[in-house]
């Protein structure tokens, strides 16, 4: 199979992993649309289970941000404790083991923080990053959108939870296609984004690409 053009974005579940940052109990009562958030980023994860595609998962300082959310559903998944703010460090050694992989799916917390530096590290790897915008969030709108600008100006893709969904399935004719349909067919819920991209002023639509 050839392999997918760097500068299209595309993504293949074999060729792909999903990053789960820094969904904990703590940060619960602090961050904007953190159910919502934690909602979406459990879609992300069903599905990347069903279509075999890798998990990583982190907690930031877990003895003072306490552990992963239950609701997030990932009891299965050994979460990697990190004090940095970037996922990368802790999970190098698992990049390392997987020379095929060419995208990375982020979803959590915080935007501005370790979604960022994230994501930053990994483009520095030569890696693609999708990061799925209704599955991260900030304890500030402010934080949240400027970050998105500054990972979209730096070659980061930014997408919906549900596109990076499709673009893995690719076919109605996969043989998970139907559990994954029941998946994308439950109510988004609203994560602050529709107000965000409405707004006049706003960088994500001022520097778009063209």
């Amino acid at each position: 199979m050839a392999a997918a053009r760097a500068g299209l974005g595309r993504i293949l579940p074999e060729s792909s992993i999903l990053f789960l940052c820094d969904m904990q109990e703590k940060l619960r009562d602090r961050i904007l649309y953190f159910p919502q958030i934690v909602s979406m980023a459990a879609r992300m994860l069903k599905v990347a289970q069903l279509l075999d595609v890798p998990v990583l998962l982190t907690e930031q300082y877990p003895q003072g941000l306490g552990p992963t959310v239950p609701e997030l559903g990932a009891q299965g998944i050994q979460a990697v404790s990190k004090t940095c703010f970037s996922m990368v460090p802790p999970l190098q050694q698992e990049l390392d083991r997987r020379p095929h992989l060419q995208s990375v799916l982020l979803c959590g917390i915080e935007t501005q923080v370790c979604i960022l530096n994230t994501a930053l590290d990994l483009l520095d790897q030569g890696l693609q990053v999708h990061v799925a915008v209704d599955a991260c969030s900030s304890q500030s709108e402010i934080n949240r959108l400027v970050s998105l600008d500054r990972m979209r100006q730096s070659g980061v893709f930014l997408s919906t939870s549900e596109a990076l969904i499709l673009q893995l399935v690719k076919d109605s004719t996969h043989p998970r296609f139907k559990e994954i349909q029941k998946i994308v067919k439950e109510p988004v819920p609203d994560s602050g984004l529709l107000s965000v991209f409405q707004g006049k002023n706003n960088p994500l639509l001022l520097n778009s690409r063209p």
